[in-house]
């Protein structure tokens, strides 16, 4: 099993800047994706930001020269750098790890969700 805890959501006003971190541990043995997923109220759960194990990234469009999505291998920790928030950013916020077992087909993990507010 893998665990994953999230840290970072919080309220800021638009404009300005957060940083969610989100660290994995428990029977890790290889990670190949990880990245980050938002919901809104009343709304789908949507991509924000991938990151593969070789460093390659996707954005969502709404994000793109805003948020920036990075991973220490060292430490199995996503990060999510926002900068430039606008009260349609307000959602929860969930990490995502796709795992490889040592035996066993490829699993997805989900974090507990960390609530991000914009304010206008």
């Amino acid at each position: 099993q893998v665990q994953l805890v999230e840290s970072g959501g919080g309220l800021v006003q638009a404009g300005g800047s957060l940083r969610l971190s989100c660290a994995a541990s428990g029977s890790i043995f290889s990670i190949k994706g990880m990245g980050w997923y938002r919901q809104a109220p009343g709304k789908q759960r949507e991509l924000v930001a991938t990151i593969s194990s070789g460093g390659s990234t996707n954005y969502a469009d709404s994000v793109k020269g805003r948020f920036t999505i990075s991973r220490d291998n060292t430490k199995n920790t996503v990060y999510l750098q926002m900068n430039s928030l606008r009260p349609e950013d307000t959602a929860v916020y969930y990490c995502h790890l796709r795992h490889k077992p040592f035996l066993g087909a490829e699993q997805d993990y989900w974090g507990q969700g960390t609530q991000v507010t914009v304010s206008s």
